[in-house]
């Protein structure tokens, strides 16, 4: 027998590099050291590509330096990224007993009198003025993994951060299990899969800044797989598990309007019985059943059950926070994404700079109510654009909704692009393979942070789309790999 480390000698020593890389990142890398950061990615996204090349069919080998990365940030306070100060808070604020919905950590800290959670003081100055002064916007199963650190670690910022993490990789070894299950079934590589799962982007912002896109990602990819298998009742109940993790997936629902169908049955008298039978009378002829594709019609009750079991379910989960006074926190939170902050926008920050042409000032609050309709008018478009689809349009039709809505969005954080990530894998789309790769460039915006203009550097944030857009106008309208209404030819429809 050959050894094992003949066989796999590159892939082994690629996979000790990648660990080194990572290990600095987690544990040496400071955020305002741009060269050392850009470095770092780079070669990790170097090494993560030999990976593929060399390993490519090795799926066991793939998964377990995929799992090995993760597991060197399990020590790791998060240098990248400070939300998860405000994801300990949550936690301990309902351990407490305290509903984190109606208070804003700032209330707490200006009164000075009595903190309701341990370490108070230093989550509010981790999280930032601007995190705590306003009402937190995670949704109910997001504040069930955040209780679930206040239970095991109550006093302890690291022990918080550990729980967080494991929560997180427990879920990427979800989306692993039913990414890989979705590929076969929809004949797709296997190891497609590693384009997500063992992606650095994906390792870095979800393992190692605690982002909790990744569970979300996971009930996201356990509903499809449901969905895909028939079991459209679980995969509602999933779905709604999603939208509560981030409320994301509910720009998807009207992508699913015609995915719900039933046959319409014809019948015809097409067989005659054997020649040595006489026809006495036509009810001996034998009617066959005909199903044909193109007949198929809209299961509009299939399709509302879908829609009520995922509104009850995720009412459900927001039941024990609800109040009026909650309903108006919540909905000014959400809204401040749309008409106050910005970050790493692209349509949005050509529209502000239209504005300042026009009327002098930033035009935000006309600008943010205006795009979310044209994400609206978009998304309604792709779903009534094919009235038969399946599960490869129907996701292919998902990852064109979440671009449109992050190239019109104010906001766009590096870790949104790990939901575009996953839905590209079940696809022959790699644009959003590029942007995992130079989002990297949207840390460096703040690269005038210590000098006295601490904008945005428009310079970066440019280079960035011109990548990304380039890709996207290739892929789509270039190559021309937009999905179009296939006609059925006649032969198709006597073979079916």
């Amino acid at each position: 027998m050959i050894p094992f480390w003949k066989l796999n000698k590159i892939p082994i020593l690629l996979a000790c590099v990648s660990f080194l890389l990572y290990w600095l990142f987690a544990y040496d890398l400071i955020r305002t050291d741009y060269t050392k950061l850009i470095t770092l990615y780079v070669a990790a996204w170097l090494v993560f590509i030999l990976l593929l090349k060399y390993a490519k069919n090795n799926l066991k080998l793939l998964s377990t330096i995929a799992f090995l990365s993760r597991a060197i940030f399990i020590l790791a306070i998060p240098n990248l990224s400070q939300d998860f100060y405000r994801f300990i808070w949550d936690g301990r604020m309902i351990l407490e007993g305290l509903n984190p919905y109606l208070y804003t950590p700032e209330s707490f800290i200006q009164a000075g009198t009595h903190y309701p959670i341990p370490e108070a003081e230093a989550l509010y100055n981790g999280m930032g003025t601007l995190n705590g002064s306003h009402y937190t916007n995670y949704p109910p199963i997001n504040q069930l993994c955040f209780l679930i650190a206040a239970l095991f670690s109550n006093a302890s910022i690291l022990g918080s951060a550990i729980v967080f993490r494991l929560l997180i990789i427990v879920a990427d070894f979800g989306t692993f299990f039913f990414g890989k299950k979705l590929l076969k079934q929809l004949n797709l590589p296997e190891h497609n899969i590693f384009w997500y799962i063992l992606n650095p982007f994906i390792i870095i912002e979800l393992t190692g800044n605690l982002h909790f896109e990744g569970v979300m990602i996971f009930f996201l990819v356990w509903s499809l797989y449901l969905l895909h298998s028939g079991k459209f009742k679980w995969a509602a109940v999933v779905f709604a598990l999603s939208i509560s993790v981030k409320l994301i997936p509910l720009l998807f629902l009207p992508l699913l309007f015609f995915y719900f169908k039933k046959p319409n049955v014809s019948f015809s008298a097409i067989e005659k019985p054997p020649a040595n039978e006489p026809l006495k009378q036509t009810s001996n002829m034998i009617i066959k059943e005909v199903q044909n594709e193109d007949t198929t019609r809209l299961d509009v009750k299939k399709l509302i059950s879908f829609y009520v079991i995922i509104g009850v379910t995720t009412l459900l989960l927001f039941a024990p926070f609800f109040s009026s006074e909650f309903i108006n926190n919540y909905s000014q939170t959400v809204a401040l994404w749309f008409n106050n902050f910005e970050f790493n926008a692209s349509v949005y920050y050509v529209s502000r700079e239209i504005g300042y042409w026009f009327t002098g000032y930033n035009e935000i609050a006309v600008i943010g109510k205006i795009l979310p309709i044209l994400v609206f008018l978009s998304v309604f478009g792709l779903s009534v654009f094919r009235r038969k689809i399946d599960t490869k349009t129907l996701i292919t039709h998902m990852l064109f909704a979440f671009t449109i809505y992050l190239f019109l969005s104010t906001t766009v954080h590096p870790w949104y692009i790990a939901t575009l990530l996953i839905l590209s894998v079940f696809t022959h789309y790699k644009f959003p393979l590029v942007w995992s790769f130079v989002i990297i460039l949207s840390y460096l915006a703040y690269i005038n942070l210590n000098k006295a203009d601490k904008s945005e550097n428009l310079w970066i944030i440019a280079l960035e789309y011109v990548i990304v857009y380039g890709v996207f106008i290739w892929e789509v309208f270039l190559s021309r790999r937009f999905p179009k209404h296939k006609k059925t030819s006649s032969n198709e429809l006597a073979s079916s």
